[in-house]
C-alpha cells in the first residue's frame, strides 16, 4: 500500500500545508509544496490507507520503527529541532547549476568549497521561510568564524527586487543573499517544499536535509554543524599543517 509521492516544481507560488507532528512532541510548521499543490485527495484514497496501515499492525502486531540513521550508521547524534534532519549516506556532490548572488553575479556552489554551507531554499510567500530566517542569521553569527556559510536562497521570481528589502525589514543582516528564480538549482536539490534546508561539506557534498520549518540556532543544531565544521578543520589541519580561524 504504498504511493509514489508527486515531486514536480512549478513556479507560481501556489501551496498547501502538510502537517506534521515531531516526535518531541512540538508540532512542526508545515513547508510549502512548490508544485504538487492540488483540490484535495478523493476520499477512497485515504480510506485505502486507513485500511493498509490498519491490516499492518493486526497481522504484526506492532510496527517496528527502522533505527534512527545517526545510530545505524555512525551519524553524529541528533535530538529536538533535528530529529526530521535526514542523512545523505554517502555524501553526494552538490548540484553544479548556475544560481545568482544578490548583485547579480552568476556563481556556482564549487565558488563555496571550503566552508560548510547550510543551503537554505525560501520564498516571501512562504510563512514558515519568513519564521525561521531570524535563526538562520543568529546561526550564521554564532558560527561564522569557524567556517559556517549560510546561504539564504530566494525562490521568489522577482528575484532580489523582492527578496533584498524584505529581508531587511524582517532585520536579518547577516544572511548571504543569492537568487534561484527559475527554481533550476532547487529542482536539482530535490526541493519538493518550502523551506528546505541543506547542509553541504568542506568538500562540496551535501551530508544531509531537512524539509520544513527547524530552529537553527538552538543547541542541538550547533552540535549537529559543529560535527561537520571540525571534521573538515581537521582534515585541513592535516593537509596543511596551520591553525584553522576559528578552531
Amino acid at each position: 500500500c504504498i504511493r509514489d509521492r508527486e515531486s514536480a516544481v512549478e513556479t507560481d507560488g501556489s501551496i498547501y500545508l502538510l502537517h506534521d507532528r515531531r516526535r518531541t512532541g512540538r508540532v512542526a510548521a508545515a513547508p510549502h509544496l512548490v508544485g504538487a499543490h492540488g483540490r484535495g485527495r478523493p476520499l477512497e484514497r485515504t480510506m485505502i490507507r486507513i485500511v493498509c496501515i490498519l491490516t499492518l499492525v493486526v497481522a504484526f502486531g506492532t510496527v517496528a520503527a527502522p533505527p534512527h540513521p545517526a545510530a545505524a550508521e555512525g551519524n553524529p547524534p541528533v535530538s529536538g529541532w533535528m530529529e526530521q534532519f535526514s542523512f545523505i549516506d554517502p555524501p553526494r556532490p552538490a548540484p553544479q547549476t548556475p544560481f545568482l548572488a544578490g548583485d547579480g553575479t552568476e556563481v556556482t556552489m564549487a565558488d563555496f568549497e571550503g566552508r560548510v554551507l547550510v543551503v537554505n531554499f525560501w520564498a516571501t510567500w512562504c510563512a514558515p521561510c519568513v519564521k525561521e530566517l531570524p535563526s538562520l542569521d543568529r546561526l550564521q553569527a554564532a558560527l561564522q568564524e569557524e567556517g559556517l556559510l549560510v546561504m539564504a536562497i530566494s525562490q521568489d521570481r522577482q528575484g532580489a527586487q523582492v527578496a533584498a528589502p524584505f529581508l531587511k525589514d524582517l532585520g536579518v543582516e547577516r544572511l548571504g543573499l543569492f537568487l534561484d528564480p527559475r527554481m533550476k538549482l532547487g529542482a536539482q536539490f530535490g526541493v519538493r517544499a518550502l523551506p528546505w534546508t541543506v547542509v553541504v561539506d568542506r568538500d562540496g557534498r551535501i551530508v544531509g536535509e531537512l524539509p520544513g520549518l527547524a530552529e537553527w540556532d538552538a543547541p542541538e543544531t550547533i552540535e549537529l554543524l559543529r560535527h561537520y565544521l571540525r571534521q573538515g578543520a581537521e582534515e585541513q589541519l592535516e593537509r596543511t599543517g596551520s591553525a584553522v580561524p576559528g578552531g
